[in-house]
């Protein structure tokens, strides 16, 4: 998540007003007590109420993009507004680039109660410059591109030029014109399994890939719910599986529709009677009923806990199918037609449909992250997308209270898999392939599986350490860092959670932003000072993401993550080489990554400084470095610039300071084809303890990159 509470001076629409006020930056956390605010602090709105905000949101919107500093050719379109009890607003937009749609260009801006704005996040900091909107490859250029580059399907294809988009890719950090292309194929959602791939618009360069279907795949033998309630319309001639209650959620039977058209067959459930299934697959009603139950209970969780009125706040319910295709051992919610599909499972799990309650949970909460934080299905966010799904599909099964069905933080364990569950949140790793904690190569891994860091984390900010019994099932908070101590409750933990998805997560956020953004959620709700923030940190630190925070009842600091800030032998510097992320390092801005589209010096972690193309600074830095008092101490350090810049004048720098003192200036006048070892005499700091710090200013015009790795001191 990218700060940039520095934009908070600026100008910005007062949207509960319609007015334009001038304000001094200021942090959005405010002081409250420990018993916290209902509805992860946000207000019950009518669907009148919010869409008259995002009305007004929309009419604010130029104001808004000029506040933020967005170029001319930039739009925003409002997606949500939130309303805090104290009449703060939370204000999430879309961007496009004239016509084109920004993938990584959503942002939210923060409003206080008398419209001045208190700060905001954006998914790409700054105004967007493309050089060149006309792509070189055309739309069946890019089709032919995308099938060759598909990672996740096998026998790839797509169904030619329609259906590659041209847009502009922002997750990066230069944004490039890009195709985003939908290739079909054999994958794990099954036959007709859909992937995302998005190539360079003018090379053909892959930038990206995930999956269109968020999914939970599994072996199980049975998912009942018991004799419950449903919702159910009354028609001249019988009854309906239509729930008005809940936004008039529709449950169809999809007659075994193919995955790649579940609406080919579907007719509406419909009986003379109100009384629905046999408990037992040998009726098609079965299914339906449990679909139904666990779409209602979700949406009575959202509504109770956050004052959320169904996935896109909208007060509409999403209609569901069930016995999608044949043999399809998956659910999935689809965006793009606003609903959700369950096959019946097949031999493997000895033909049970996929509609445990956990599991309609998880697939409807994968609605909600797509109507607020959108967080994209690849990297460390798609592991936070699916995190997000694991958690709230938990709260749900809590929520219901089912005696057939008992709260515990196993993912489902109703569908008989071999070990028992698909996942553990106490004890993610336990599955042999999920992540309990945090490492550089998380972004690499599938995100069910990197799923299992914020998983962790949530059971551990929840339930705290040590061996319980919960829903009958026993569980185990291990923490990374050897660490104990107490959790803050599962409410709570939730409350937190969902805070920071709506209000400060966007597309791009990473494991250290959702650090961030539940750190502030925590203050939002409980203060800067509560236990409840400081715990949350705890949790955090105790799945290798970041350090704790003092704790506020003594003021000292909690153990950090093992090894996330150790220096290596023999150099004083701690994470020179970044292969630990952000550990040990401060940084004004998303610097230090594992983007594909530069190279690191040694390993897959490097700083990317500047390349905006437009006037800018950064800065990164490190404190407390122990500079050797003996010999002649230096620092060494890779440095590789690129550069649009021509000539000998030095435009763009990258000034090397210790203490404050420069010692070394670079610029684009020191391109390189490479990367070029530099070192700098220390001598005159020999036996301090020192700050170091990488500073970047780029001017208006043309870009100038600086790249740097494997950093030491020694």
């Amino acid at each position: 998540m990218n700060r940039k509470n520095a934009l908070a001076t600026a100008v910005a629409a007062a949207l509960a007003l319609g007015t334009v006020t001038v304000v001094a930056a200021q942090s959005t956390a405010a002081a409250h007590s420990s018993a916290g605010r209902p509805g992860a602090g946000f207000r019950a709105m009518t669907a009148d109420t919010r869409r008259e905000a995002i009305r007004t949101a929309d009419r604010n919107a130029s104001a808004t993009a000029r506040a933020l500093g967005l170029g001319p050719t930039e739009h925003l379109v409002a997606k949500d507004v939130l309303i805090d009890a104290d009449g703060a607003r939370h204000v999430r937009y879309d961007r496009t680039y004239g016509d084109l749609p920004v993938i990584g260009g959503d942002l939210v801006v923060h409003l206080a109660e008398d419209g001045r704005t208190s700060g905001s996040d954006l998914a790409h900091p700054g105004a967007i410059r493309i050089a060149d909107t006309s792509p070189k490859l055309t739309p069946a250029d890019a089709s032919a591109v995308a099938v060759k580059h598909a990672e996740h399907v096998k026998h790839a294809r797509t169904r030619g030029s329609d259906s590659s988009t041209l847009v502009v890719y922002a997750a990066g950090k230069v944004p490039l014109l890009a195709y985003r292309s939908t290739v079909t194929g054999a994958g794990e959602a099954g036959p007709a399994s859909r992937q995302a791939v998005i190539v360079d618009a003018h090379s053909g360069a892959p930038l990206d890939q995930y999956e269109l279907h968020q999914n939970v795949t599994g072996t199980g033998n049975g998912i009942n719910v018991g004799q419950v309630s449903l919702e159910t319309t009354q028609t001249a001639s019988g009854y309906t599986l239509t729930d008005a209650a809940h936004g008039g959620t529709v449950v169809y039977d999809s007659y075994n529709s193919p995955q790649s058209s579940p609406k080919q067959n579907a007719r509406a459930f419909t009986k003379s009677t109100n009384t629905w299934g046999n408990g037992t697959s040998s009726s098609r009603e079965s299914a339906a009923v449990d679909a139904a139950y666990g779409l209602a209970r979700t949406w009575d969780y959202y509504k109770n806990a956050f004052n959320r009125s169904g996935i896109r706040n909208d007060g509409r319910g999403a209609p569901a199918y069930v016995h999608v295709d044949t043999n399809l051992v998956n659910a999935f919610y689809d965006d793009d037609c606003f609903c959700m599909y369950f096959g019946d499972g097949s031999s493997q799990n000895g033909n049970t449909p996929l509609t445990a309650l956990d599991v309609a949970g998880h697939e409807m909460s994968h609605g909600v992250t797509a109507a607020t934080a959108g967080l994209n299905y690849s990297g460390e966010s798609g592991g936070l997308n699916e995190a997000t799904s694991d958690i709230f599909g938990t709260m749900v099964e809590f929520s219901a209270d089912n005696s057939g069905d008992p709260g515990d933080y196993y993912i489902g364990e109703k569908l008989s898999m071999p070990n028992g569950y698909l996942r553990r949140m106490d004890n993610p790793a336990a599955d042999g392939n999920s992540l309990s904690c945090w490492t550089s190569s998380a972004g690499s891994s599938d995100v069910h599986y990197s799923s299992g860091i914020g998983n962790h984390f949530f059971y551990l900010a929840a339930e705290g350490t040590g061996t319980k019994t919960i829903g009958g099932r026993s569980h185990n908070g291990t923490t990374c860092n050897n660490d104990t101590f107490s959790g803050i409750g599962k409410d709570k933990a939730a409350a937190v959670w969902y805070r920071a998805l709506s209000a400060y997560m966007t597309s791009t956020t990473n494991y250290a932003g959702a650090r961030t953004a539940t750190l502030q959620a925590a203050a939002d709700l409980y203060g800067t000072n509560s236990q409840e923030r400081y715990l949350i940190s705890k949790a955090w630190a105790a799945v290798s993401v970041g350090t704790a925070l003092p704790d506020p009842g003594t003021g000292s600091p909690s153990p950090s993550p093992s090894g996330s800030t150790t220096p290596p032998s023999g150099n004083t510097l701690a994470n020179g080489t970044f292969e630990r992320g952000t550990g040990g390092w401060t940084q004004s801005d998303d610097i230090i990554t594992n983007s594909t589209l530069q190279a690191a010096h040694g390993g897959s972690w490097y700083a990317w400084m500047m390349g905006y193309g437009a006037a800018a600074v950064e800065s990164l830095s490190q404190s407390g470095i122990a500079v050797p008092s003996t010999g002649t101490p230096k620092l060494t350090f890779w440095l590789k610039v690129l550069t649009q810049e021509s000539g000998y004048a030095a435009y763009d720098t990258l000034k090397v300071k210790v203490n404050g003192t420069t010692l070394a200036t670079y610029s684009n006048a020191n391109a390189s084809s490479g990367y070029v070892q530099r070192s700098i005499d220390l001598s005159a700091f020999k036996g301090q303890t020192v700050k170091l710090e990488f500073a970047g200013t780029e001017d208006a015009y043309l870009s100038t990159v600086f790249l740097a790795d494997d950093i030491a001191i020694g």
